[in-house]
Order: C-alpha cells, then sequence, then structure tokens
C-alpha cells in the first residue's frame, strides 16, 4: 500500500510541479510541451491524432483541446491525413520547434533536480525497470 501511495504521491507532485515551471518559463502546460516533443521527433514532424494520444496517455478529447490551444499559438497545425479520409494529422511548426527548445533547458533541469538528483544510479535504473514493467503490463489488453 504504501508503494502504491508513494507513488500516487510523486506522480502527482512531479507532474503538477513541472506543469507549474513550463507555465512560468514558456507559457505551455506540462501536456502541451510532451505534444511538442512527441511530434518533434518524429522524422516528419507530425503524428496521426489517435496516435500522439496514445503516445502521451491521453484521450483523443484532451488531445483536441491540447492541440486547438497549440494551433492557436501557431506552434502546431492539423493536416489531412493521406491514407485516410477522415484522418488528421498534427504537425509542428517551426515557431513550435523554437518554443520546445526555448522550453526544454528549464524543463530538463527541474527533472534532473526532482527526479534524477533524488535517486541514486542502481535506484534509477530500478525505478526505470520497476515502472517499465508497470507501464508494459498496463498498456496490454486484458
Amino acid at each position: 500500500m504504501q508503494a502504491w501511495l508513494n507513488f500516487l504521491g510523486a506522480s502527482a507532485l512531479l507532474d503538477r510541479r513541472l506543469d507549474q515551471q513550463l507555465k512560468h518559463d514558456a507559457g505551455l502546460s506540462h501536456t502541451q510541451y510532451d505534444v511538442l516533443a512527441k511530434l518533434s521527433a518524429e522524422p516528419a514532424g507530425e503524428m496521426h491524432m489517435h496516435e500522439l494520444a496514445a503516445a502521451i496517455y491521453t484521450s483523443k478529447s484532451g488531445l483536441t483541446y491540447q492541440i486547438s490551444q497549440l494551433e492557436r499559438a501557431g506552434l502546431v497545425e492539423r493536416r489531412p491525413c493521406d491514407h485516410d479520409v477522415r484522418g488528421v494529422h498534427a504537425a509542428i511548426t517551426e515557431p513550435g520547434r523554437r518554443k520546445l527548445k526555448d522550453a526544454a533547458p528549464g524543463h530538463v533541469a527541474l527533472v534532473r533536480e526532482l527526479l534524477i538528483g533524488a535517486l541514486t544510479p542502481r535506484e534509477l535504473h530500478a525505478l526505470s525497470q520497476a515502472l517499465g514493467k508497470v507501464l508494459q503490463r498496463a498498456e496490454s489488453p486484458g
């Protein structure tokens, strides 16, 4: 039970602190930062909306809201999908790439401070292995 409570608390507080830092420094939510990071990591800078929703662990409606906000700010754009008439892709724009580049150092520094710096290399490895197993089990249908 204590492991579960610690996981819930740490997860919620890390997300809150990262969200606050990103909003203060870059005017982005943590989810919006994740969207930009995922899109920028793609060779073409774009992803199908349902794939992007799965990649950032959010609902399609939640992603649609975030994409709308990012689109209004000129950081992403929606594009029709070539192979699916009803499909839509989200694509990062050049201003989106610049925003991500500007936001990344502060975000990475806080992740290092709150997570990486709190653990020994051995603990970090064990945490990565353990959470990888949890993630794999949670992602599998069942």
